[in-house]
């Protein structure tokens, strides 16, 4: 060996990543698992019979307790006596991480999932102290929190630099990573999860992925110990040149070289024979992810302290398939609401709710397909995976809503059945006072019963509230607190449709209303009035150019414009972007674009007018647009409160290219100087570019149901249902920047980004289909706070929950 300034020790930390469907099918990678943790049990009752003494010192992480899980279902009860023991005596470890996730996942979800290890542990006497993830490079602030939650105390992160990059700007190093809470937990940001194959320490499983020869290494080779030799020498020499401050090193190893590989009790014949030769130098160790960390803490070096969110560059897949993304995100919501209907699980067992969480945890982790997607889209493994992979969001939210519905029947909901009454309970499931508007519905053959009309009483105070008639349904206004509920009733009412012409109001009978009128006429038909450029209300007044489409929205209460100065592109504008080459995704880096980027705005075409009447006022504004065949807003202003609801319809053409879809959100409190952007993100309120760790992910992040401009003399909120990637950085391809390295006078540039297919494997080739994606905006002078103003996007996202009830309500027990 070279000559190093000081004896080395290296921590080899064995392990499967847990790639759930990008290597095999997904059931398959399932059997794979938990046959793993059966070889992991027969290697070590090998060397405790005798039978493999070579192999003293073998020691298995388990990454993931989701492959536990998985194999303590099946396992007989002597194999889950030997793997207790196992675990006791430390032969095997259990990882406090579930699986390897994307942000798409809520603080709630995090919880329960952590929590499973631990508790766990407990039952057979061990405490889980320590974690670890592969591949992903990213979590949201409040992942940290809710693993100390769970009792894990320290975190070990692989990170993957495709198309990603570590934290802080250097890896293999320790941080203290201070939780919103202020607690803090010890994170080793390491090295790819490979490392340790590619420093020869497992035999038939080198590679040269991220350790580059003069010569192509594969991952058998006839000079083992040669490679090894050479490359641990290179690694070590250049760690004392980067004056790394420890004489000890940890890396990650694969029994296989590939993802999923399985546990390889000859990792210690090779150990062994290294440590025989040059172990009086650099001594190798197989350890656990415990005995890592508490060797790392007994070292008077003083770790650093660093606090906030740590975006996840992997999290884009979730634009892939954005479908099924909304349709997981509106199941997760779901699943709130029928833990807050239903806090005791009186109605919904424990394990009804965790049949749940586990297929929305499933669509959620970090897999997005099989590894040939986009280079071979039509390859049978590709549709087989891609389906299995939709089918956990389908799964999640059919057994979210079947769960709802067994709530809301418990609560006396009424069933199909003659005379069923028109009675209706709105509920509030958020812990904030919500105002919102409300469709209560009724079946196509009791139209007949409100042909002349309909009026909704208030049971509680007896009086008729304001509607707005709908397609089988009326529209009114509520109010709940937290927690609260109310009933209304419908009853047939006789309603004049009689129309009058108005001699002020210069609207013609070919239907085109483009000239203002020149005197107020004195009476409208709604408090919402609209033509072909402007749509206002008591609150506000939304007007758009052809070009540009919406430049306006001014708040009427205070005279404040609500889209910024310095926009690129109009409010809820679509912009499209293709690289034209297939093959142009491998060397795209960070940038999820190529240099010859073709980039386009959507331009406004069309403007109709919908509906009008007391409750709100809607307009289409209809856009052209390359690779989008439709596109258009829909936007409903509401006539009694500061709110617009916007619902984006298009038609994605398929497009083999990679392509990115952004929607434009110029939006500000009023308040340019004075106001604070504000996120919401997994179990914390962050401020974007602000509450991050050093050298994180800039350009976008995923968000959770929304964000705010808060500032002292109030705030605009936006609540985003259905899209959760949201766009930070310049459209424009180039050098990227992370966190600190940004100037203090740049801001983010807000979009949705709505869709992608950019990745050059594991996305779902094609974007093309029918899709709606809902977003609304409140803003008011009374919200000063970025807790109450995210509480307002939470509020807006999920909506009140409404359903019918019968004449008299049954007995909530039963």
């Amino acid at each position: 060996m070279a000559k190093l300034s000081r004896n080395w020790r290296i921590f080899v930390i064995h392990h499967s990543h847990t790639d759930i469907g990008y290597t095999r099918r997904q059931e398959r990678i399932e059997q794979f698992h938990v046959d793993f943790i059966r070889q992991a049990l027969h290697i070590t009752k090998q060397i405790r019979q005798g039978k493999k003494t070579e192999w003293k010192g073998f020691k298995w992480t388990c990454e993931t307790f989701w492959a536990v899980e998985k194999f303590l279902e099946e396992a007989s009860v002597e194999e889950r006596r030997d793997f207790a023991e196992a675990i006791r005596s430390g032969e095997i470890e259990l990882s406090g991480t579930y699986l390897n996730m994307t942000e798409l996942a809520d603080y709630d979800l995090l919880r329960a999932i952590h929590a499973k290890a631990a508790e766990y542990g407990r039952s057979i006497g061990r405490h889980v102290d320590s974690a670890m993830t592969a591949d992903i490079n990213g979590y949201s602030w409040g992942y940290g929190q809710s693993l100390l939650d769970a009792g894990v105390e320290h975190l070990f992160s692989c990170v993957h630099t495709h198309h990603g990059m570590f934290p802080l700007g250097q890896k293999q190093t320790p941080f203290w990573w201070e939780t919103p809470s202020g607690d803090k937990l010890l994170v080793w940001n390491g090295d790819h999860y490979f490392l340790g194959n590619e420093l020869g320490m497992c035999p038939n499983a080198v590679g040269s992925y991220i350790i580059r020869d003069e010569f192509h290494t594969p991952a058998i080779v006839g000079n083992h110990d040669e490679i090894m030799l050479t490359r641990i020498d290179r690694y070590l020499s250049l760690l004392e040149q980067e004056n790394y401050p420890y004489d000890f090193v940890p890396v990650t190893v694969s029994g296989l070289s590939t993802d999923n590989g399985a546990p390889n009790g000859a990792i210690m014949d090779v150990i062994n024979r290294w440590n025989a030769q040059h172990g009086d130098r650099v001594q190798i160790q197989m350890a656990t992810l415990s005995e890592f960390f508490r060797h790392l803490k007994e070292q008077p070096i003083v770790i650093p302290v660093h606090a906030g969110d740590w975006p996840d560059w992997w999290s884009d897949g979730v634009g892939s398939t954005p479908m099924h993304t909304q349709i997981f995100k509106d199941g997760q919501r779901t699943l709130r609401k029928v833990k807050r209907l239903d806090p005791e699980q009186r109605i919904v067992s424990r394990q009804e709710l965790e049949d749940i969480e586990r297929e929305l945890v499933m669509y959620a982790e970090h897999t997005w397909g099989f590894h040939t997607s986009v280079h071979q889209p039509w390859h049978w493994n590709v549709q087989m995976l891609e389906v299995r992979k939709l089918a956990y969001a389908a799964n999640g939210s059919r057994l979210a809503h079947s769960a709802l519905d067994k709530v809301r029947n418990a609560l006396g909901g009424t069933l199909l059945h003659p005379g069923r009454a028109f009675r209706y309970r709105v509920a509030n499931t958020e812990p904030q006072v919500a105002r919102q508007l409300v469709e209560m519905e009724w079946e196509g053959f009791e139209n007949e019963i409100f042909k002349d009309g309909v009026e909704v009483v208030d049971e509680r105070t007896g009086k008729v509230v304001p509607h707005q008639p709908g397609y089988q349904s009326v529209t009114v206004e509520v109010a709940l607190e937290p927690g609260e509920q109310k009933e209304f009733k419908l009853r047939p009412a006789k309603a004049s449709k009689a129309k009058t012409t108005n001699n002020f109001k210069l609207y013609a009978v070919d239907s085109a209303d483009d000239i203002n009128d020149m005197f107020p006429s004195g009476r409208t038909e709604g408090a919402v009035t609209a033509n072909q450029h402007s749509i206002e209300s008591p609150f506000v007044r939304i007007s758009w150019t052809e070009e540009e489409g919406i430049v306006s929205w001014i708040n009427k209460e205070t005279g404040e414009e609500l889209i910024r100065k310095d926009k690129k592109h109009g409010a809820f504008t679509p912009v499209y972007e293709v690289t034209p080459a297939v093959a142009a995704r491998g060397s795209m880096g960070r940038n999820r674009k190529g240099m010859n980027v073709r980039r386009s705005a959507g331009r406004l075409v069309k403007a109709k007018q919908l509906d009008n009447g007391p409750v709100f006022g809607a307009v289409e504004l209809q856009f052209e647009l390359p690779g989008v065949s439709y596109y258009s807003l829909f936007l409903k202003v509401y006539a009694t409160m500061n709110r617009v609801d916007v619902a984006v319809r298009l038609h994605k053409d398929s497009v083999w290219e990679p392509e990115n879809v952004y929607i434009s959100l110029p939006f500000t409190s009023g308040l340019d100087n004075e106001e604070t952007l504000w996120i919401d993100k997994a179990g914390a309120l962050v401020r974007p570019w602000v509450d991050q760790l050093p050298g994180t992910l800039l350009d976008y992040t995923c968000i959770q149901e929304g964000l705010a401009y808060v500032g002292d003399y109030g705030s605009l909120m936006l609540a985003t249902p259905d899209t959760p990637l949201l766009q930070l950085g310049t459209l424009h391809y180039g050098k990227r920047l992370l966190h600190t390295q940004q100037s203090e006078d740049m801001k983010p540039e807000l979009y949705i980004w709505a869709m992608t297919n950019y990745w050059e494997t594991n996305f779902k080739a094609t974007l093309g289909g029918f899709y709606e994606f809902r977003y609304s905006l409140e803003w008011s002078e009374n919200v000063k706070s970025a807790t109450e103003a995210i509480g307002h996007c939470h509020t807006m996202s999920a909506g009140l929950t409404v359903w019918r009830i019968g004449e008299e309500d049954r007995d909530e027990s039963n």
